[in-house]
């Protein structure tokens, strides 16, 4: 069985949101939808302290948020003790940020990336495992 997985967004990321999470549900994943559950205006700080304190308390090992630029997510999201949130638009960014840092947030812009990269960026996210090695020890340095 797949890993349990939560996802929200912003309005702005509504489309994509619902999108990635129907595509996870298809292969398998359990999706937590921390909202919105339509288009209407939200702030989006909101929906990224859903997703961010599941994942600070290991309620989830992964998140992933969606706004207009993924900016605002990943600002709001990397406020939490033990996350990493990873703002990525390129499959390398993706991969380095699993690798490398251990991420365990994804942020996304729904304004910026179409439903194919997302997709990819989302599957390599997940399938990407932590290389630990000389990374483990910056990353235990970051948790204060």
């Amino acid at each position: 069985m797949r890993s349990s997985i939560i996802i929200g967004s912003d309005h702005a990321g509504f489309e994509l949101k619902e999108k990635i999470r129907t595509r996870l549900l298809s292969k398998g994943y359990t999706v937590e939808d921390a909202g919105p559950f339509n288009e209407s205006s939200v702030n989006y700080v909101d929906y990224a302290n859903k997703v961010a304190l599941a994942v600070s308390e290991a309620r989830f090992s992964k998140g992933i948020l969606v706004c207009g630029s993924g900016i605002g997510m990943s600002m709001a999201a990397n406020r939490f003790k033990g996350v990493r949130a990873a703002l990525c638009a390129d499959l390398l960014s993706a991969r380095l940020s699993r690798q490398h840092n251990n991420a365990n947030v994804l942020a996304l812009g729904g304004r910026l990336i179409g439903d194919v990269l997302a997709f990819e960026l989302v599957k390599t996210f997940l399938e990407t495992q932590f290389e630990e090695g000389r990374h483990l020890e910056r990353i235990q340095s970051m948790d204060c």
